[in-house]
Formats: structure tokens, C-alpha cells, sequence
């Protein structure tokens, strides 16, 4: 057996014309018995995989297969780099024929590998993909058996790693599996003790503590990840789970247009552009959350060219009427559209907010009807990681409809309503990433209870946005109003110098009040 420890850059100028791009992902201990240019590329596969650089790293594994046939370890590698194992199953078919070059059978492919420790990764995968279940079952077992790998070999860095991403795919719907979460997160965490820079770990630590009560943990990791991988899109985007639970919003900005770069250099006709509209997605939030509404505007406009090169695609279909969306909920510049079965959801979220605002209760009816038939009809199958189920839109309904109840005069049905909508999220997984739906509905709700004169319960409906997204401007100014409301002038303060200092850049009529109060009790925002 041959023992390579990679510090990429040693390998790969010999092999890529890509050098300059993808000098460095990481750093990574993987011995196998392939020959010794199969080795460099399977090596930088690996660290590539880590980083869910699907494409980069199947290439690099198609070279280690090429530089060496028989070296089965490469096949396992490629067969991994068709799915997301965080979220539902894209292809299972193709992984199962690439795994097939091994052999026919299981004991074929397992016997394939020459050594007890690649034949038990060549059985994990093989269970993955052949074995029998739907998805979760598959995944479970392939949990099951990576865990058996892990207590076989305790000290080796890629079992650890590929056995705490495995916790994480088999522990259902982020927010249930809360102990597998951690498990899998102090596994990625002990691996970056020993190895600083493994990509895999410091992912890994990301994804297991992706919630605002658990963010803290992982922030070195997001910094560490945010040095790793340059070409890689994902791992450029991936510390923004962490930033995002900070409030830290240049970074959420910045490491987003790192990505979108990343991914756009990457991306060639009939490639998916999953990368660009995520990317995109959060790079857009972060700029609203910074008053940046010129920026908020562009990442608009590279959706809608996204939008017109893969029109087939569904992520990409639905990210462009989310950011258009968003745009119209976080600016509160109202606007409505009409409404049609094929109103997208964020659409009539952001059509039923406008349209109360605006006076069109018609509209805003038509919306809440839809968004009511939209949640009945939403499938709730899916259980993975970052599954999607009808809670979501369940809430959208609820904020619109309350909204309009208020607006129609019946201000206790409409709270009652927003109520029944925050009950809905807090028994949802903790928030992560740009918030969903678009408009928090503790935001919403507390926005409802300050203007019907009710501040103390609208005090703790922000305090509560706050503690699930942090640092979030608009529920920092509805926290500031409600504190100024009921006298609570040190509070008041406080949340209105956090607010000056985010949009500190920006002139808008709302720092005045800031500025006004803060004045008012011996301080200013400047």
C-alpha cells in the first residue's frame, strides 16, 4: 500500500492545465493501493469531494480510473459525485453503472478492491446505491456501515470524515435528529484538531451546527473553509451558513460573489447551474440585510441570465421569482402581480404583503386562497437533510391571510392568525440560511402586534426573530420601536445603534428616527 499525504498543490501541476485555478483544496491522508498518477488524482478527487465539487472531482477520478483501470477506489469516488447526500436523490441509476465496472454482483465489486479497509468503502457504497429501500433506508445503511469502518479504524481521517457525512445524510430532516447532528459535528471537529485544514471536517462541522443556537461552534471552521478551495463554488459558499447565523452580512455578500465566480467559470452548456442560483440566492440576501439595494438589484439581473440559459432546470426556475420576491418584501417598495395557478409561492407571498399595503384586498384574498391550496398539495416525502414539506407555505398562507383579516377590521382573527403562523415555525428546524419564508413571521407578527398598540408582545416577537436570525435590520428597528414604546430607553438605544451601524452607508429616512432618539437620550448613530 502506498501512503500519499496531499498538500494538493505537490500533485497537481502535473496532471491539470488548471493549475493556476486549483492550487489548493485542502489538505488530506487517504492511503490506497492505486499507482502512483492514479493516486495524485484520486487524492485531489477526494479533497475535491469534500468540498461538493461534483464536476471537478469526477474528473479527476475518471483520471484515476484511466491512469489505472484496476484501481477500484476511483470508481467508489466517482460513484459519489452524482447526488447531494444532504437533500433528496438526484441519480441513482448512474452511480449503480459506474459501480457495475467493478463487477456484477456485490461480492464482485467488494472483492474488487484489494484490501479489507477499500473493500469495506467499496460495501458502504454498494449498500448506498444497491441496496435495498427508499433513499433514507439506503442512506441509513450506508450510515450503518461507515460506522462499522469507523470503529474498525478510529485513528484514520477519511473514515472519520465519510462516517460523520454519513450521520448527517441518515439523520432525517435537519431539527430532528439533533443528537446525530452533534455526533456528526464533534467527529468532523476531532478530525480538525488533528488536521487543520481537511476540507471534509471543516464542511462537515459547518453543515452539524448550521442553526443559530449552534452557530458559534463552527464559526473557525467557516473561516478556515473560506481559505480552502478557491475554484471550488460550493466551498466558497458554504461559510456563508455560519455568517448568515452571525448577521455577518458583507461576508454573507462577499463569500457569495466568490461563489457565483467560482461557478460561472466552471459552468458550460447543459451543466447543472445549481451552484450559480444559490449563490446567487444568498449572495442577494446579504446584500438586502446591508441596505444594498443596488447590488440586491444585479444579482437579479444575473438570475434572470441564469433563468435564460436553463430554463429546463427547477432550482433555476424557482430561484428567479424567489429574489424578485424578496426584493419587493425587504425594500417594502409594494408590488403586486396577478394571481394564476402557476403563481410561484414566493410570488403570492410577496403579491398578498403588497396588496394589503396597498389597499387591494381583492388581491390580497386571491393570494391567501392560493397559498392555502398550494401547502395541501405540497408533497411531505421528503426526509432529507435539507428536506422541503408544506410548513413553509403553511406559514406564507397564514401571514397573508392575517394581514388581510387585519386590514378587513378584525385585528384579533389577523394576530390570531400570525400566531398560528410562528407556532408553524418554531416547530420547524431552527432557521438556516436566507429565511423561509421571505418575511420571518416573528418579524411579521411582531410588525402587527406594534401597530395595534400591543409593544410588550411586540418586543418579544422580535427579540425572538432576533435570536433565530440574527442581527436582522428590520427585526433590530421593530425591537428598537417596541423597547421606545413601552419606555425601555437603554434598549431602545441599543437596538437602534446595532441598526445604525449595518446600514451605516446608507441614507435612509429611518436612521433619522435613529438618529432622533439616540439624540434625544444623549447619544447619536455616528
Amino acid at each position: 500500500m502506498k501512503r500519499f499525504i496531499l498538500s494538493i498543490s505537490l500533485f497537481f501541476l502535473a496532471f491539470s492545465a488548471n493549475a493556476a485555478e486549483m492550487d489548493d483544496v485542502g489538505t488530506i491522508t487517504f492511503p490506497t493501493s492505486g499507482s502512483p498518477e492514479a493516486q495524485a488524482h484520486f487524492l485531489r478527487g477526494v479533497a475535491i469531494l469534500h468540498s461538493f465539487g461534483w464536476k471537478q472531482s469526477r474528473t479527476e477520478f475518471q483520471a484515476a480510473q484511466k491512469a489505472d483501470p484496476d484501481f477500484a477506489m476511483a470508481y467508489w469516488g466517482e460513484s459519489l459525485t452524482y447526488n447531494h447526500p444532504l437533500i433528496s436523490e438526484w441519480d441513482r441509476e448512474t452511480p449503480m453503472a459506474v459501480l457495475s465496472k467493478l463487477g456484477s454482483t456485490t461480492e464482485e465489486r467488494i472483492a474488487s478492491a484489494p484490501t479489507d479497509r477499500e473493500k469495506g468503502f467499496i460495501a458502504a457504497v454498494d449498500a448506498l446505491f444497491f441496496g435495498d429501500g427508499d433513499t433514507m433506508e439506503r442512506r441509513t445503511a450506508y450510515m450503518h456501515k461507515m460506522r462499522s469502518m469507523y470503529e474498525r479504524y478510529p485513528d484514520d481521517e477519511e473514515v472519520a470524515a465519510y462516517y460523520a457525512l454519513s450521520l448527517l445524510m441518515s439523520a432525517g430532516p435537519a431539527g430532528e435528529g439533533h443528537r446525530q447532528n452533534v455526533l456528526a459535528g464533534s467527529i468532523a471537529m476531532g478530525l480538525t484538531q488533528r488536521n487543520p485544514r481537511h476540507p471534509g471536517a471543516v464542511h462537515y462541522t459547518i453543515h452539524a451546527f448550521d442553526d443559530p443556537i449552534h452557530a458559534p461552534i463552527a464559526l473557525q471552521a467557516a473561516w478556515v473553509f473560506d481559505d480552502i478551495a478557491p475554484a471550488v463554488s460550493h466551498a466558497r459558499h458554504m461559510p456563508t451558513h455560519i455568517f448568515i447565523q452571525h448577521g455577518m452580512w458583507q461576508e454573507v455578500s462577499d463569500s457569495n460573489e466568490s461563489a457565483y465566480g467560482a461557478a460561472v467559470a466552471l459552468w458550460v452548456p447543459g451543466d447543472m447551474a445549481g451552484d450559480m442560483t444559490h449563490a446567487l440566492d444568498w449572495g442577494q440576501y446579504g446584500d438586502l440585510q446591508l441596505g444594498d439595494y443596488d447590488r440586491a438589484a444585479m444579482w437579479i439581473k444575473r438570475m434572470e441570465g441564469v433563468a435564460e440559459r436553463n430554463s429546463t432546470q427547477q432550482r433555476v426556475v424557482d430561484a428567479l421569482p424567489t429574489v424578485k420576491a424578496r426584493m419587493v418584501i425587504e425594500t417594502q417598495q409594494w408590488k403586486t402581480l396577478p394571481v394564476t395557478e402557476s403563481s410561484h409561492e414566493t410570488e403570492l407571498l410577496a403579491t398578498g404583503l403588497s396588496a394589503v399595503h396597498l389597499g387591494k384586498l381583492d388581491t390580497a384574498r386571491k393570494a391567501a386562497e392560493r397559498l392555502a391550496a398550494k401547502s395541501a398539495e405540497l408533497d411531505n416525502s421528503d426526509r432529507s437533510y435539507y428536506a422541503r414539506n408544506a410548513k413553509p407555505m403553511q406559514i406564507m398562507h397564514r401571514s397573508v391571510a392575517g394581514m388581510l383579516a387585519i386590514a378587513e377590521g378584525d385585528t384579533d382573527k389577523g394576530l390570531a392568525m400570525l400566531s398560528e403562523g410562528v407556532a408553524i415555525a418554531e416547530s420547524m428546524r431552527p432557521p438556516n440560511g436566507a429565511p423561509n419564508p421571505l418575511k420571518p413571521i416573528h418579524e411579521l407578527y411582531g410588525e402587527a402586534l406594534l401597530e395595534a398598540n400591543q409593544a410588550d408582545a411586540a418586543a418579544d416577537q422580535f427579540a425572538r426573530s432576533l435570536q433565530r436570525t440574527p442581527n436582522r435590520p428590520l427585526s433590530l428597528l421593530g425591537l428598537a420601536r417596541s423597547y421606545a414604546a413601552v419606555g425601555n430607553e437603554s434598549g431602545a438605544k441599543k437596538q437602534y445603534q446595532k441598526l445604525a451601524e449595518v446600514w451605516k452607508d446608507r441614507d435612509f429616512p429611518v436612521l433619522e428616527e435613529a438618529n432622533r432618539y439616540l439624540a434625544s437620550t444623549g447619544d447619536d448613530a455616528d
